[in-house]
């Protein structure tokens, strides 16, 4: 349960938490990403997660490269979603539905 309330977090606190310390954007840089995960209340064993929601998509394969070379993006992609639908969940998190 905790992994589900972990994921969730991502979901619906990361986004405001983000627009509170560095402003509406479209997207946030992993520094942002890194360092708002680190110093808020979320799980760092889910920072490709974060990476996922709010890096574009080069700054994202530049990013899941250097600091997780073995994570393939779409897979890991796959079983967070595979993970949701298990737990009927159906928030914001569906914009990982969204091709890389």
């Amino acid at each position: 349960m905790l992994k589900y309330w972990s994921i969730k977090r991502y979901g619906t606190k990361l986004l405001p938490t983000l627009e509170k310390r560095f402003g509406l954007k479209e997207n946030y840089s992993a520094s942002e990403i890194r360092t708002t995960v680190f110093k808020g209340n979320f799980s760092p064993k889910f920072l490709p997660l974060g990476y996922i929601l709010f890096l574009d998509d080069i700054s994202l394969k530049e990013t899941m490269y250097i600091e997780f070379p073995q994570l393939k993006i779409s897979e890991y992609r796959k079983e967070i979603l595979n993970y949701l639908d298990s737990k009927s969940y159906h928030g914001y998190l569906q914009v990982l539905h969204r091709p890389v």
